[in-house]
């Protein structure tokens, strides 16, 4: 897992202008085994299912911010590593018994955390900065150039919502709608321009001299740029076309109660031939 994101607190601050010195991650202490650090880590995505955290810096730093600077790999169950696990909108549904429709994704599902340091040691082969803030700019900016170009995964879930959308569409009857067919066009256009931008930053990628490539910076932001704006619109025409029962559906628990059941059964039918339970999942 890359540890970047800080709490930052007052964001027209640096790190060590800060009130409480701990809202960007630092090294507090350091022997001869190596150097101890706090801090916190904010929408740590995957990183309960990691291995090892390889901690960075977030932003630029200065002379000042030289406690700051550091990069280091920790262990995932380290000592004095605490996480503090992100909730979901629906998440308590999994608690109902209802089975497996409100689960999602139930055995590969994603998940962020907030990662809590408190003197977490790192031994000095596993320290990769210590202090030489001057580096921390361009670390940052190489970071984020692959980060954001590995954006382009969002497509992945793209794909599945356009087929969730054009399957709903055929369930209510409606495949064959202009606006329907016109809505579906236009999340794929979306979709496979986000995935455009993140293929051609690779494609465009250059050869440094250690031998590494590094894809085009300024696509790589096109990319992460496309990715703030177009799932929302994607998902947003996927509700219009579902309808208002994508967000106002009752429980799997309700749909298997012996008198609610039936009744949802009875009134959320779709077109001849289609199973209530396909429709409802």
């Amino acid at each position: 897992g890359g540890a970047v994101t800080d709490p930052k607190g007052d964001r027209s601050k640096g790190p060590s202008e800060q009130d409480d010195r701990d809202l960007f991650t630092r090294i507090v202490d350091s022997d001869e085994k190596g150097v101890y650090v706090s801090g916190a880590k904010a929408h740590q995505t995957g990183c309960i299912n990691s291995h090892w955290i390889i901690l960075m810096p977030t932003i630029r730093l200065t002379q000042n911010d030289k406690e700051y600077a550091i990069v280091g790999a920790i262990p995932a169950d380290v000592k004095g590593l605490t996480y503090i696990y992100g909730r979901q909108s629906c998440d308590t549904r999994v608690m109902e018994g209802g089975g497996d429709i409100d689960l999602g994704n139930a055995k590969f599902g994603g998940q962020e955390a907030m990662m809590i340091l408190d003197r977490v040691f790192i031994p000095w082969d596993k320290v990769f900065m210590n202090g030489e803030f001057e580096f921390a700019s361009m670390l940052v900016e190489r970071f984020t150039c692959y980060h954001r170009r590995s954006y382009v995964c969002k497509t992945g879930l793209g794909d599945v919502l356009i087929g969730a959308a054009a399957t709903i569409a055929d369930y209510n009857g409606v495949p064959n709608v202009s606006h329907i067919k016109d809505k579906i066009i236009e999340m794929t256009h979306l979709n496979e321009t986000i995935f455009a931008a993140g293929i051609a930053s690779s494609h465009q990628g250059h050869k440094m001299k250690s031998g590494v490539y590094l894809n085009d910076d300024m696509l790589a932001q096109v990319c992460k740029h496309n990715v703030t704006r177009f799932p929302y619109e994607i998902s947003r025409l996927a509700q219009d076309i579902a309808g208002g029962l994508m967000v106002t559906l009752p429980s799997e628990k309700d749909f298997r109660h012996p008198e609610a059941g039936p009744m949802l059964k009875k009134y959320l039918v779709g077109r001849k031939g289609v199973d209530v339970e396909n429709r409802m999942r």
